[in-house]
């Protein structure tokens, strides 16, 4: 047989599985297509793990064929109910005479357990070659894995020589349906037997956890490459996804995933088409990156034991809930030597997360019951404690595996962990998810001394602040934990966090543990790449200008396309009643027809008063729109924190009701009747179209509709890959319609400044220069020699400073210094 044969291929895979701890069937011989099952394994397994109950329930059941029939009717109940593969896996099945029986013994934490050792070294794992799936026809697969006779997975290959992974893919919609002329085939049933299938060629591979024909959605499952999509070169004889069966499939690996990581998940979601709640039922395999990622942080605090600190930048579009939920999972079970690592893992979420999300993947991946503690006001209420400080204390004093905590409650447990003499020794984890908070009050000091001016100047504004930020200022103060490990998981890091967690790179720079780049995540369709749709003002003002001048060949052609671009391009935009005729006419044009008429758009303002003003100045816009053009039928929302009030002297349009007085208070409630508390809920509906913003969901805020952006706010770094990625989600209608493009109109920033802030993050995040901890000791040891000052006076500063004797004791004690500085 030709090498490049896709026979060959097959045959080289399931060689390196058979001699690496697989069973290997070259045929399917025994395997019984009208339940889905390989009776051999499955008996083998009951026989030599639970000899005694399964002879008992054998006998009950008379046959077999009745024992399987049990089976079968187990694994076809519907996945909420506690059917389908996995739950069997986890959960086993129930026979008269016999009891429960188990399905499965996954891999044990400790060695402790005499017993389940000895089952999971008998967990039957095997690779079966053309099985013909079909009750109807003798149709067949290439391969079919197998946990102790149960299908767990089905593998497509097609070798690069002859066929693309496109036509694996395309086999399985076109020819692998889970009903054939009506009847079902029990193998391709979604989880009730086989829970992924996997399409994979010699250099790429991707996979889905449901078959529904034409419409079957495969994910890629590459390892990634130069940051972006695929998979690096192969090299060394061995194929670019070699990956696969080498370390995915590996026979270990692959029963973590089935046991540890899948998850069947049924959630009530909102349909954004539709604007309601509907209940859905999916399986979540995790994406390569997901899997490497926990493997790889597990491996890594196995080797190196507590105390150190891990980032991990995942791009937005990576998963990162479940990416967390499964680290979390994993650390908290997690021994070495039969010793326990972690005392306790503290996740910091935000609030939509610790409300159930967090919780109910770990439950069931777990299957032990409640392991997640919440600290949030309503476990307060429940518990009847008298704060969450005081909750958190006890939490962390009874040992809770996994603790879920808020941005706001996270210092306090880093303070108890500090000062509780009854925690001393322990150890702990903390998992930091790229969450954000509104700020009130004054700043602490801790953390104004970790924050630019800017982001101090946002926050004041009532803007938010992240976990970043939180982390920063806490550990900025504290010498390295030997008894905490941190991990830290963001999209964007800021330099403060490169130094705080990355790890020392070939050129010495810090640099990422775990990287999935924006880039790979856009190249993957997880996400959109916001900047093609980016233009600044004045770009469009120079295209609109070739068009009409008749210059720009092609240009024109992307211009006429624009429909209305020409139109609301001629108006300077010198102030907000300007802007807001291009930003409705734009919209209107342009965006409002997208997503069958569903799209949504944020108009991103530079302050409180900014986007009051913007608000009356929309509605007001519309409202004269609508007298002449009954499609101008959009509403509004305005969302900011607290209240503002407009000087006495304001600039006020008429049309915009009442020229208000300095007691005047703008709120949220007060601009947004009937709209609720929670705006980001009312904005889902197909009520509101624009939602104008100032500080406030600019940082976590996700909104699939979201199509449009109109900028009149200052951006730079950080901020401006937040701000404009809340457009970058991914959509597809009710109606098939995809969302493919995104538009950003920026009435202040410069094209080339936004670029540069995107392009850390389009690959990955390194510091132009690391910050050197040894700056201030190497200035003290310039100034010493300078004579300046004398070392007595430099611990009265000292002193004064941290015992808070104020401004002009300082000042007092400062002057000799300065007299020698200026002398």
């Amino acid at each position: 047989m030709a090498d490049h044969n896709e026979v060959v291929f097959e045959s080289e895979i399931c060689a390196y599985l058979e001699s690496h701890g697989w069973l290997y069937s070259a045929n399917d011989a025994g395997y019984d297509r009208e339940r889905a099952i390989f009776p051999e394994d499955l008996f083998a397994w009951l026989e030599k793990t639970q000899k005694p109950a399964y002879a008992k329930a054998l006998k009950a059941a008379g046959s077999e064929a009745k024992v399987l029939d049990v089976l079968a009717t187990a694994l076809d109940k519907p996945l909420e109910h506690g059917g389908g593969t996995l739950n069997i896996l986890r959960s086993g099945v129930q026979y008269i005479g016999g009891g429960r029986l188990k399905m499965a013994q996954f891999r044990p934490e400790t060695s402790l357990n005499a017993t389940t050792n000895e089952q999971y070294a008998a967990m039957r794992v095997r690779v079966m070659r053309q099985v013909h799936f079909s009750t109807a026809d003798r149709r067949s697969i290439d391969l079919v894995f197998f946990i102790n006779g149960l299908p767990v997975a089905t593998v497509e290959l097609k070798t690069d020589f002859t066929q693309s992974l496109d036509e694996a893919i395309n086999q399985y919609r076109k020819n692998r349906n889970p009903l054939t002329n009506g009847r079902p085939e029990p193998l391709l049933s979604f989880g009730h037997r086989a829970l992924v299938h996997f399409a994979v060629s010699n250099d790429l591979a991707a996979m889905t956890t449901k078959l529904e024909g034409e419409k079957t959605h495969f994910r890629p499952f590459n390892m990634g490459h130069d940051s972006g999509a695929g998979n690096p070169p192969g090299e060394g004889g061995r194929s670019a996804t070699a990956y696969l069966w080498e370390r995915v499939w590996e026979k270990d690996a692959w029963l973590t995933i089935i046991g540890r990581l899948m998850i069947v998940e049924t959630k009530e979601e909102w349909d954004v088409a539709t604007g309601t709640s509907v209940r859905r039922t999916s399986m979540l395999f995790p994406r390569f990156h997901q899997w490497e990622a926990v493997t790889n942080l597990v491996a890594a605090v196995r080797e190196e034991g507590v105390g150190h600190r891990y980032l991990i930048e995942h791009s937005a579009g990576s998963g990162k809930t479940n990416t967390i939920a499964w680290t979390a999972h994993r650390l908290a079970r997690l021994h070495v030597n039969d010793e326990k690592v972690f005392d306790s893992v503290i996740v910091v979420v935000d609030r939509n997360v610790l409300d159930g999300q967090l919780q109910e993947a770990i439950r069931q991946i777990d299957g032990s019951g409640k392991i997640v503690a919440t600290i949030s006001p309503e476990d307060v209420r429940k518990a009847g404690a008298k704060s969450k400080s005081g909750l958190l204390a006890t939490a962390l004093k009874n040992g809770e595996l996994i603790i879920a905590v808020t941005v706001q409650t996270f210092p306090f447990a880093l303070d108890e962990i500090q000062v509780d003499s009854s925690l001393k020794g322990r150890r702990f984890a903390v998992i930091a998810d790229e969450a954000h908070s509104s700020q009130s009050g004054q700043i602490s000091r801790k953390l104004r001394a970790v924050l630019t001016a800017e982001e101090i100047k946002e926050i004041e504004e009532s803007g938010e602040v992240d976990v970043e930020a939180i982390l920063a200022s806490e550990m900025t103060e504290r010498a390295e934990s030997e008894n905490i490990s941190y991990f830290a998981f963001t999209a964007t890091p800021k330099n403060k966090t490169l130094d705080l967690f990355g790890r020392k790179g070939p050129d010495g720079k810090p640099v990422e543990f775990h990287l999935y780049s924006m880039r790979q995540a856009i190249e993957e369709g997880y996400i959109l790449d916001v900047l093609r749709g980016y233009q600044s003002y004045d770009t469009a003002l120079k295209i609109a200008g070739r068009a009409e001048s008749g210059d720009g060949g092609e240009v024109v052609e992307e211009a006429a396309a624009r429909k209305g671009l020409i139109r609301w391009v001629k108006l300077h935009p010198t102030n907000i009643g300007q802007k807001v005729q291009i930003i409705v006419e734009h919209f209107h044009t342009n965006v409002a027809h997208l997503l069958e008429g569903k799209a949504k758009a944020m108009v991103v303002t530079d302050s409180r008063k900014a986007a009051v003003k913007y608000k009356k100045a929309i509605d007001a816009y519309i409202a004269k729109r609508a007298a002449k053009d009954a499609s101008y039928t959009y509403r509004t929302l305005v969302a900011f924190s607290n209240s503002v009030t407009m000087a006495e002297d304001e600039e006020w349009a008429s049309d915009w009701g009442p020229q208000p007085s300095k007691d005047d208070e703008f709120t949220e409630a007060k601009l947004n009747p009937g709209a609720g508390a929670d705006l980001a809920a009312a904005f889902k509906g197909t009520t509101y179209k624009i939602m104008l913003v100032a500080n406030k969901y600019q940082t976590g805020f996700d909104q699939p509709l979201l199509s449009a952006m109109y900028v009149d706010k200052k951006l730079s770094g950080v901020t401006a890959v937040q701000t404009l990625s809340r457009l970058n989600r991914t959509h597809r209608t009710a109606g098939g319609e995809q969302k493919r493009k995104t538009f950003v109109i920026d009435f202040v920033n410069k094209p080339e400044g936004i670029r540069a802030a995107f392009e850390p993050y389009f690959t990955n995040a390194t510091l132009e220069t690391e910050t050197d901890p040894y700056i201030v000791v190497h200035l003290a040891n310039k100034l010493a020699q300078a004579g300046i000052y004398t070392p007595e006076q430099v611990r009265e500063v000292a002193e004064l400073w941290v015992t808070r004797k104020g401004n002009n004791a300082l000042s007092a004690a400062m002057s000799p210094a300065k007299k020698g500085l200026s002398s």
